[in-house]
């Protein structure tokens, strides 16, 4: 009896020992949580020769914009610097002295026109002079015969009629000067403005420019006629400013003011941005595209700038400090954005990240990084390929 007693003590212990063994294994699970960011860790050994094709930097701060305005836009001539030529009279084209896209300079000749107003400028010009000498002569000789009947009246001589008679004939003769004199003067500026001198027949008319610029369009063609005056020949613009002209939905116009600067990024210059100041905005909706025309000038002393570039402007209404990365430091991967941020040298993990607006030639990031985070910004594929 006392064997079979000992015997169950013994089984009775074994089995609390078992017990006790199987418990931390059952409790491990639960005490040791999934590692997923380890787990996704790439090391790189040191002596790869992949680890030499892969740069580092820390993330940097910068001021990016939380809201802006981003719109399509194109660049035109500025209608405060563009000169569309007429002739002055109607007349044949002799020569042209300009062609498309020359650069003139104010005052230049751009073409030569016959006209047959230019002999009749000068013929009026003529009469005018002989008009005004021969009125000249009258006044001189009703003036002396004012002067005599004054005379001949204070010696009792004549009556007090013919006085006011010789008066009233000095007056006119007056009057009559003073017409000649301002038919003159209007005949002698007829004349500048045509360019012409005094006295002199069958010259020909210089059409120059009126502003400095450059020639965008002409159609002016030697031995033409032309009985149109007020129609243009020649289009002369000064495209050191020039505008962009941009269509801004009508949701943000709110954002953008008269004299607020705009920054410009077009198709012609990928790296860079050309600052604007706003200068009109229009008064009225587009009722089809639902947009707001606004309109910047930008200065363009090199006139690299040319009409009908497109690109977009961005204007900035609010901004903050955040971290801002490269936007070749970003992959996507599977459906989000992921930057590697290192861990130790040659050991790196994926981060994804919430990109913001662009802040110059970086971009800033929203969610996933802090300034100072050392990142890779360039060989990121490579670790993905791991």
């Amino acid at each position: 009896m006392n064997k079979l007693k000992a015997i169950a003590l013994v089984v009775l212990v074994c089995g609390l020992g078992a017990c006790e063994k199987k418990e931390p294994v059952a409790a491990k699970p639960a005490e040791t949580p999934a590692d997923t960011s380890g787990s996704k860790r790439v090391i790189v050994p040191a002596d790869s020769p992949k680890l030499q094709q892969i740069r580092v930097a820390a993330v940097e701060e910068r001021e990016v914009a939380v809201d802006q305005v981003v719109a399509p836009g194109k660049i035109d001539v500025n209608p405060t610097r563009v000169s569309k030529v007429t002739l002055p009279v109607t007349g044949k084209i002799v020569s042209t002295a300009v062609r498309i896209g020359d650069t003139v300079t104010q005052g230049q000749v751009l073409l030569l026109l016959e006209s047959s107003e230019a002999d009749l400028a000068t013929a009026a010009a003529l009469q005018a002079d002989a008009s005004l000498i021969q009125v000249k002569a009258a006044l001189i000789k009703a003036q002396s015969d004012y002067d005599r009947a004054k005379d001949l009246y204070a010696g009792m001589a004549v009556a007090k009629k013919d006085v006011l008679a010789a008066e009233a004939t000095l007056a006119q003769a007056r009057a009559a000067v003073d017409q000649a004199d301002a038919a003159k003067s209007q005949a002698t500026a007829r004349l500048e403005l045509l360019g012409l001198k005094e006295h002199v027949f069958r010259q020909r008319i210089e059409v120059r420019a009126p502003i400095s610029g450059k020639v965008l369009d002409m159609s002016a063609i030697p031995g033409e006629y032309r009985n149109d005056a007020s129609a243009p020949v020649m289009t002369i613009a000064d495209l050191t400013s020039v505008w962009v002209v941009s269509e801004v939905p009508e949701s943000s116009i709110r954002m953008i003011e008269k004299g607020e600067r705009l920054e410009v990024e077009l198709t012609a210059w990928p790296d860079r941005t050309f600052p604007a100041k706003v200068t009109r905005i229009a008064d009225a909706v587009d009722p089809t595209t639902r947009t707001v025309k606004v309109y910047a000038e930008l200065l363009n002393p090199k006139e690299q700038l040319r009409p009908e570039m497109y690109g977009r402007i961005r204007h900035i209404d609010s901004s903050r400090k955040m971290a801002a990365i490269p936007p070749g430091a970003v992959i996507q991967d599977e459906k989000q954005m992921v930057v590697y941020r290192e861990v130790t040298a040659g050991t790196f993990e994926p981060v994804a990240v919430t990109l913001g607006n662009p802040a110059g030639t970086l971009v800033g990031v929203l969610t996933g990084l802090k300034p100072g985070d050392r990142i890779v910004v360039d060989g990121a594929m490579l670790l993905k390929s791991f």
